[in-house]
């Protein structure tokens, strides 16, 4: 695929009051002691103005193996969403192993014809780079609905909550680029630079994943990209080993910045000789690729997640600690068709 041959941006159109937000099992399934958490979940989602329904699939103690169904019934009720006018965004309850399985089942025509925002991080992090490869959409890399608006977010402070509410709100309805999102003390520079790119990533192993399938993102399209990743589990030899696919690849060549997020039950992050830090880890395999590295962000695994939207611009700042988002996820009501 040629540069001239990829997708323009595909922003879904803007969410109203009222609008139909679905909570679908995407992935994994919904355990039986989570559905407090769920519920929790479409209070927060009730309190941002949208109407909320559960899909079918998301029933307390279904499951086929580690999903919550078959690959081919996941795919079909996600494309009878795809296909509903009255749904306007969708959330995914939670993440799992399960979207690979689907890939090869989804209507890709369906959401070129009605973009929606798709919320999830984790497993969905698959899903956003399938979708923007395949049709330019914008992927919205957030919290999940049980383990996050419904867990992480209710376990921080009410001031933070409060911020991530209004962020998300403004994420899914706002036309006018967000700017600088909210920069906690842990974010750390790694390595100093300014950089502005499309943004472009997930959880690192599902990136190396898509780009051993037949979907995965041409390599043009991580030409000045500002590539975001997170792990959790394994090992810290994992990330090290994920991160030289990523320079074997090419990608880490063709970047120019990087945004890593707050790592999650990752062993051997000790700082010894023998097992070294995350920052170590990361410079390491960049070696002398000159590019800005901001570490230590919150997204991912490790807790209330900022959005991290795949495919708009950003601005990246590591010496200042900044991160910038320079333009809407969504499009105006007014607009039709692709956006570049």
């Amino acid at each position: 695929m040629t540069l001239a041959a990829l997708p323009q941006l595909l922003r879904p159109r803007a969410l109203r009051p009222g609008d139909l937000v679905v909570v679908a099992s995407l992935s994994g399934p919904l355990h039986t002691v989570y559905e407090p958490d769920l519920e929790q979940a479409v209070v927060v989602l009730q309190r941002m103005g949208f109407r909320v329904r559960r899909a079918p699939l998301l029933e307390a103690g279904r499951h086929r193996w580690w999903s919550a169904a078959t690959p081919a019934e996941i795919a079909r009720e996600f494309n009878a969403l795809l296909r509903d006018p009255e749904v306007r965004a969708i959330i995914a309850h939670d993440g799992g192993q399960s979207v690979l399985g689907y890939l090869d089942l989804i209507d890709f025509e369906a959401i070129v014809a009605d973009p929606k925002p798709i919320l999830g991080y984790s497993d969905i992090s698959l899903l956003h780079l399938v979708l923007y490869a395949r049709t330019g959409l914008v992927g919205f890399h957030t919290d999940m609905a049980t383990p996050g608006l419904g867990g992480h977010w209710q376990a921080a402070p009410a001031a933070r909550r409060a911020e991530l509410e209004k962020l998300y709100s403004t994420l899914l309805t706002g036309t006018e680029p967000i700017g600088a999102l909210p920069a906690t003390p842990s974010w750390e520079c790694w390595r100093a630079g300014r950089a502005e790119g499309r943004l472009i990533g997930g959880v690192i192993n599902r990136i190396v994943l898509a780009q051993a399938t037949p979907y995965a993102l041409p390599l043009e399209r991580f030409d000045g990209a500002v590539l975001f990743w997170e792990e959790t589990g394994g090992q810290a030899s994992y990330v090290w080993s994920y991160l030289q696919v990523l320079r074997h690849s090419g990608v880490l060549d063709r970047i120019s910045g990087m945004v890593v997020g707050v790592p999650h039950a990752i062993d051997g992050l000790d700082s010894t000789d023998a097992s070294p830090a995350l920052p170590e880890i990361v410079l390491d395999v960049l070696g002398d690729r000159d590019i800005p590295v901001l570490g230590n962000v919150e997204f991912g695994h490790a807790g209330p997640n900022l959005p991290m939207p795949v495919g708009i611009r950003v601005a990246l700042d590591a010496q200042q600690r900044t991160l910038s988002l320079l333009e809407p996820a969504v499009r105006p009501h007014a607009m039709t068709g692709p956006v570049g």
